[in-house]
């Protein structure tokens, strides 16, 4: 129950040298990091599967509950990250409030969290692909781009199981050696692709918009089918717990805090930016995406907006988007990459973790030996893992962070009253006991093997860190008798 002092947090925040993260983020890349991770996976491969699963078009209301939840959770993290403007997001915060043991339990599932998040667009990924290059002609082997658990029926009806899902692999492979190079180089990309992405939504709202078919609106809210989370309201809830980790964006900024000019302002505008920003984008774009096409024709699909544009007479238009979603879920799988690798390099300072993971490149500043390793274990699921597990994963283990960064905010305005805080969430304690309770209900709506691979995975964690976070703990080893 060890807490790490705000003092000593405040030190490290304005820590320079070799072995330092370098500041050059300004608030308009920390909204372009926000919005280029949130406008990914869940905006263009779970939306579909939400609403052919869960809500029917009725997945707006699902994105409108996320984004309720996401908000209460968005104003304290921006108050922690003006407060604390340190590396680790939700992992410091806890470590500050509630002592090494929480602090652990949060950045193991943080790992969960950004690795399995970047292993979800990755396959969402290769499943565009395999449409775009389908325009020309070009088909890869169905064993090659599906994983062990997946199976497809050919054209002469014969079923075939994948083995690994090769371009899946690639591309992470491809954007960690992107990272390695530098947070400046990977900032500049990010914000390139970010213009085009946001270019691509809009692009499909303008010309979606008149072809909507107002008969797949009806009914908007499908009746239950007896199963909990199977349409009807309950569906609305689940719905949103399979697609609240689209807005994990706002989070991963709050890593990037000790590679920000003047992170007091920065980060809440990022934060909070990137947010709103994507909100809107989210539900005008699942209206258009249901208004095209029933939302029954999304099952089992990690491409739905392939299969709604096809309801358009813009025959260009399909390659066109999904060209530059290929390009733009780069900047997803980038900045997920990022943020994972931060924590980890976090945590390794703080002795919870093996020191290779804050060991820095001579010349470029970055962590690579953590994005290396980080590489591997993404790659093991985004090859042999199906989509639909690995994003509810990450739904669970973002809430699970989200609850305690909420709470955070409580103890500290409890304990810490006159702390210097450059933001300070509004209508406290009602907004952090919102983003709490919204949290848990979207938890408890997620199915039950979602929380028992959770259960499993903090298991696991706990082992590590008894066995070795806890006796190399550079709090307790260096700073105990401060």
């Amino acid at each position: 129950m060890l807490k790490k002092p705000l003092s000593l947090l405040k030190r490290e925040a304005i820590e320079t040298g070799t072995n330092t993260l370098s500041r050059k983020l300004n608030a308009f890349n920390l909204i372009a990091i926000g919005i280029g991770v949130i406008i990914g996976a869940g905006i263009f491969s779970l939306t579909g599967i939400a609403a052919a699963n869960n809500t029917g078009p009725a997945v707006t209301l699902s994105f409108l509950l996320a984004a309720i939840g996401c908000a209460f959770s968005a104003l304290c993290y921006a108050e922690f990250a003006s407060l604390v403007p340190v590396s680790g997001s939700a992992y410091t915060y806890s470590y500050a409030t509630f002592g090494e043991l929480f602090a652990w339990i949060i950045g193991w599932d943080l790992i969960l969290e950004y690795s399995i998040g970047a292993a979800t667009v990755a396959i969402s990924w290769s499943q565009y692909l395999i449409k775009f290059l389908a325009n020309y002609g070009i088909h890869l082997p169905v064993q090659l781009v599906l994983s062990p658990f997946e199976t497809t029926t050919l054209s002469n009806g014969s079923v075939v199981h994948g083995y690994l899902n090769l371009p899946a692999i690639l591309i992470v492979v491809g954007i960690t050696l992107v990272i390695i190079r530098g947070v400046q180089a990977s900032a500049l990309f990010n914000s390139i692709i970010v213009v085009l992405k946001v270019s691509v939504v809009l692009v499909f709202i303008a010309f979606g918009w008149q072809y909507i078919d107002q008969a797949n609106y009806h009914p908007y809210i499908p009746k239950n089918t007896g199963t909990f989370g199977e349409f009807g309201i309950s569906g609305i809830f689940r719905g949103a717990g399979v697609i609240f980790f689209v807005f994990i964006g706002f989070d991963i900024v709050a890593t990037m805090a000790q590679e920000t000019k003047n992170p007091q302002r920065n980060m809440p505008i990022g934060i909070i930016g990137s947010l709103v920003v994507c909100t809107v984008l989210f539900v005008l774009f699942g209206y258009v995406m249901t208004g095209l096409a029933n939302y029954t024709e999304f099952k089992n699909s990690a491409a739905p907006v392939a299969i709604a544009i096809e309801k358009t007479p813009y025959a260009w238009l399909s390659p066109a988007i999904i060209l530059a979603i290929l390009i733009g879920y780069v900047s997803v799988i980038l900045v997920d990459l990022m943020g994972q690798s931060r924590v980890f390099f976090t945590m390794s300072r703080d002795g919870l973790l093996p020191k290779l993971f804050s060991v820095l490149h001579l010349k470029f500043r970055t962590p690579y030996k953590s994005n290396i390793l980080l590489c591997l274990f993404i790659s093991l699921f985004a090859g042999f893992v199906p989509i639909s597990v690995v994003g509810e994963m990450t739904s669970i283990g973002t809430l699970l962070a989200f609850v305690m960064v909420c709470l955070g905010v409580l103890v500290l305005r409890k304990t810490q009253p006159d702390a210097p805080r450059a933001f300070k969430t509004p209508f406290v304690p009602y907004v952090p006991i919102l983003g709490i309770l919204t949290c848990v209900v979207i938890m408890f709506s997620l199915p039950l093997d979602t929380w028992l691979r959770l259960i499993v995975w903090l298991s696991i964690g706990l082992i590590i860190y008894y066995s070795y976070g806890k006796k190399k703990s550079t709090l307790r080893n260096d700073n105990g008798a401060e």
